[in-house]
């Protein structure tokens, strides 16, 4: 079976049919059907955004909110309300760009980054782990107290050892695998609920 196929499932032309540029899109919806932390009013930050599926799905549910979405690779105009910045998120000068749209801070810090795989588990294992951990270190520069935050990580023993000590700055923390991961996928979903400021 080709790559090409399997790239190109059900959800694939589903988002297609849909508008969304990415399948990915769907894996927020269900994310945010379980948890319902998307909500009018809202300020999100969307980390690794491009091409902008978790973007779309967030717009339409954050009205009146404030939306910005960060990437190393431009990413094509969405509405009005959503603020796009180039930079690497481990700039000071990203983040306070950031932070402009929104002075005091994100209710919630989403992050669908993922490394560029080589193809060497053990490598690309954790460098998914390093998204996480960049993901992690900019909530706590921006994240509200109280505040959500979403991360994709692949399964390793590293992960798991990431997610348990992210544990200590959320009231809850929640390890999900998604019905809309394609099923050749390792991939899981951390969703921190309650931030605790200053941990």
């Amino acid at each position: 079976m080709s790559t090409d196929y399997v790239r190109k499932d059900h959800l694939y032309q589903k988002a297609k049919d849909e508008g969304y540029r990415s399948r990915a899109a769907f894996k927020l919806i269900e994310l945010n059907d379980r948890f319902h932390f998307l909500r009018p009013g809202r300020s999100v930050l969307d980390l690794g955004a491009w091409p902008g599926g978790w973007l779309q799905v967030a717009e339409q549910r954050v009205r009146g909110g404030v939306l910005v979405g960060v990437d190393l690779v431009a990413i094509d105009p969405l509405g009005e309300g959503v603020h796009l910045v180039q930079g690497d998120a481990r700039d000071e000068s990203t983040l306070n760009e950031a932070l402009s749209c929104s002075p005091n801070g994100f209710d919630m810090v989403l992050s669908d980054m993922s490394p560029k795989l080589s193809g060497i588990r053990e490598l690309d294992m954790a460098a998914s782990v390093g998204c996480g951990e960049l993901a992690l270190w900019v909530a706590g520069k921006v994240l509200r107290p109280g505040g959500v935050f979403v991360v994709k990580l692949f399964k390793s023993n590293e992960a798991q050892l990431f997610f348990r000590s992210a544990q200590s700055s959320f009231d809850k923390m929640h390890r999900v695998e998604l019905k809309t991961t394609r099923k050749s996928s390792n991939e899981f979903y951390c969703v921190g609920l309650g931030f605790r400021s200053g941990n």
